[in-house]
C-alpha cells in the first residue's frame, strides 16, 4: 500500500502537512466565538431545512383552523343576536310592570347594538347560502317585533300606563319571541351541525400537520442536541464553577470567591463575580433590617384587611384561575363547560355576598323596603322545606306546621330568606347527615318558629358572637364549610324589622335549635280588599 500523495500526486515526505491539517490548526487556534458561530450556523442550516417542511404542514393546519374558528363566530353573532333580542322583551318587560324610563334601558341599548349585530352576521353567513336565509328570516322576524309590538307598545304604555299590566298577561310580545328563538334554535343547529364537519377536518389536518411536525421537531432536537454538546465541551465547563458558586451565593453564603485565572472572558467573569459578592456581603445586614420593616409593614396590612377581602378573594381567584385557563389553552367543550360552571358558582357567590352587604348596608342606613302582606307561615315554611330537602339526600327535612292558619303581616320574600337561611344552616352544620325538624305554632299572639338539626353545634365561647358579622367560628372553617357570616346578622336585623325576635339554643357536639317569634296578624289584618299589597314601608 502506497503512503499519502500531494495534489500533484507524488508521495508527501514523512512529517508533511496537507490541506486537512491546515483546516485542523485553524479550528484548533479559533476563538470561543468563532467556533460558536460556526456551530450554530450548521445548526441553523438544518434547521431551516427542518422548518421549510414545518411550514407546509402549518399552512395546510391553518387553513382548516381557520374555516372552524368562522363557524364559531357564526355561533357566537348568532348568540349575541339572541342575546340582544332577550334584552328587547327584558326591556319591555320591566316598563311594563314599573312603568319607569330607566327600566327600559335594555331596550334601548339593545336596539341601538341591533343594526351592527345583526349586519355582522349577514357578512359571517354570505359564503353560505342556507345559513345566510335563515339570517335574513330572523332578521325580518325581529324588524316585525320591533315595529309591530315594541315601539307602538312602548309608546301606548306611556300613555296609557294603567293598562300596561293587561297588556304583559296577554303574550303576544312572548309569542313573537318564542317564534324568533326558534329561528335561533335551527340556524344555530345548522351551524353547528356545520362547525362538527370542518372541526374533523381540521382534527384530520392536525394530526397530519402532527406527524410531520413530529418528525421535523426530532430532526431539529437531534440537531440542537449536537450543537448542545458541542457548545457544553466548549464553554459550558469553564463557567460551571462560577454556577456553583452563585448557587452557593444564592443560599445565603456571601464568602464564597472564585479563581481568577479563567481564559478570556471567563476570567473578566470571575473578577466581575467577586466584586459582586463583596458588595452583596457589605450590604447583608442593610437588607436585614429593611427586611424586619417589611415584615413588620405587611404584618399591619394584613391586620387592616377585614373579612371582605378574605370572602372576595377566594371566589375570585377561581373566576381569574379558570378564566386564564380557558383563554390560554385550547380545551375541549366538555372541560370548557365544567370550568364555565365553576366561574358560574363562584361568580353566584360573589353576587350573593354583595347583595348580603347591600343589604346589610340598607338595614344599618334605615333604607331597607319590606312589601308588607298578609303571610301564613305554615305554606310558607312548607314551600322552603321542599327547596331546602332537594339540597342534600343525607338530611330529612320534617315540618310540623301549626293547627290553623299562621298568618303574620309582613314580606314574604324576606321571610322567606330568613327560613332559607336557617335551613341552609341547618343542612351545612349538620355534615354528617340526620334530621332538621321545623316546628311553628301560634302562642297567644305571637307566631313562633323553631328550626332543630342535629349537628355540630356551636361552641360555649362562640355563642355570643354568633349574630356578629363575618363571624363563623373555628368548626365552619376546620370543615371547610362555605358562608360569609352574614347570613344570621341579615337574619336578625328583618326579623326585628317585622316587630319580632330571633334567638338560639346549642350545645357542642349536639346540634342547635334556632327559634323566631313574630307578632301574630290581627283578625283585621287577613287579606281583605282593602289591603294594599303592593305598599312598600321603609325600615
Amino acid at each position: 500500500m502506497s503512503g499519502p500523495e500531494s495534489a500533484t500526486g507524488a508521495p508527501l515526505e514523512p512529517g508533511a502537512s496537507g490541506p486537512n491539517d491546515q483546516r485542523g490548526t485553524w479550528w484548533a487556534q479559533s476563538g470561543l466565538v468563532a467556533r460558536i458561530a460556526v456551530s450554530a450556523f450548521v445548526v441553523g442550516v438544518g434547521l431551516a431545512l427542518v422548518f421549510a417542511v414545518l411550514f407546509v404542514a402549518i399552512g395546510g393546519l391553518r387553513n382548516r383552523s381557520l374555516e372552524a374558528r368562522h363557524s364559531q363566530q357564526v355561533i357566537a353573532k348568532a348568540y349575541e343576536v339572541e342575546t340582544l333580542v332577550i334584552d328587547l322583551e327584558t326591556g319591555l318587560r320591566g316598563f311594563f310592570i314599573t312603568k319607569r324610563e330607566e327600566d327600559l334601558r335594555p331596550w334601548r341599548t339593545a336596539q341601538r347594538r341591533y343594526p351592527a349585530a345583526i349586519t355582522d352576521l349577514f357578512a359571517l353567513t354570505r359564503d353560505n347560502a342556507d345559513q345566510y336565509r335563515r339570517a335574513r328570516e330572523i332578521k325580518q322576524a325581529i324588524d316585525t317585533y320591533i315595529e309591530t309590538f315594541g315601539v307602538p307598545l312602548v309608546g301606548y304604555v306611556r300613555r296609557n300606563p294603567a293598562t300596561a299590566r293587561r297588556i304583559v298577561t296577554a303574550g303576544s310580545g312572548t309569542l313573537q319571541v318564542n317564534g324568533i328563538r326558534d329561528r335561533f334554535t335551527r340556524f344555530l343547529r345548522t351551524e353547528t351541525a356545520r362547525g362538527g364537519t370542518l372541526d374533523k377536518r381540521a382534527r384530520t389536518t392536525a394530526r397530519h400537520a402532527l406527524v410531520v411536525g413530529g418528525i421535523g421537531l426530532g430532526a431539529a432536537l437531534l440537531l440542537i442536541l449536537l450543537g448542545a454538546v458541542y457548545v457544553s465541551r466548549a464553554v459550558a465547563r469553564p463557567v460551571r464553577s462560577a454556577a456553583d458558586a452563585a448557587g452557593r451565593i444564592a443560599s445565603g453564603d456571601f464568602s464564597d470567591r472564585l479563581r481568577t485565572d479563567g481564559p478570556g472572558e471567563v476570567g473578566r467573569l470571575e473578577r466581575t463575580f467577586n466584586t459582586m459578592a463583596a458588595s452583596l456581603e457589605r450590604t447583608l445586614a442593610d437588607l436585614e433590617e429593611r427586611n424586619r420593616t417589611l415584615v413588620d409593614s405587611e404584618r399591619a396590612k394584613s391586620e387592616l384587611v377585614s373579612n371582605v377581602s378574605h370572602e372576595l378573594r377566594t371566589p375570585l381567584a377561581s373566576v381569574l384561575g379558570f378564566s386564564a385557563l380557558m383563554l390560554d389553552r385550547q380545551l375541549p367543550p366538555d372541560e370548557m363547560r365544567r370550568y364555565l360552571e365553576v366561574i358560574r358558582t363562584e361568580a353566584r357567590r360573589l353576587a350573593e355576598l354583595l347583595n348580603d352587604l347591600l343589604d346589610l348596608e340598607r338595614i344599618e342606613q334605615g333604607t331597607l323596603e319590606l312589601r308588607l302582606d298578609a303571610v301564613d307561615l305554615n305554606d310558607l315554611l312548607a314551600a322552603q322545606i321542599t327547596l331546602y330537602s332537594a339540597q342534600s339526600g343525607a338530611h330529612q327535612l320534617h315540618l310540623d306546621p301549626a293547627d290553623d292558619p299562621l298568618v303574620v303581616y309582613g314580606d314574604r320574600d324576606r321571610l322567606a330568606q330568613v327560613i332559607g337561611n336557617l335551613l341552609s344552616n341547618a343542612i351545612k352544620y349538620s355534615p354528617d347527615g340526620g334530621d332538621v325538624t321545623v316546628n311553628a305554632s301560634l302562642v297567644g299572639d305571637e307566631a313562633w318558629i323553631w328550626v332543630r338539626d342535629e349537628g355540630l353545634g356551636i361552641p360555649f365561647d362562640h355563642q355570643e358572637q354568633i349574630f356578629t358579622k363575618f363571624f363563623r367560628g373555628d368548626v365552619g372553617r376546620e370543615r371547610g364549610i362555605s358562608g360569609t357570616g352574614l347570613g344570621l346578622v341579615l337574619a336578625r336585623q328583618i326579623v326585628e324589622a317585622h316587630g319580632g325576635h330571633i334567638g338560639f339554643e346549642s350545645e357542642e357536639g349536639a346540634g342547635s335549635t334556632f327559634w323566631l317569634q313574630l307578632p301574630a296578624a290581627a283578625g283585621d289584618r287577613s287579606l281583605t280588599a282593602h289591603d294594599d299589597p303592593e305598599a312598600r314601608y321603609g325600615v
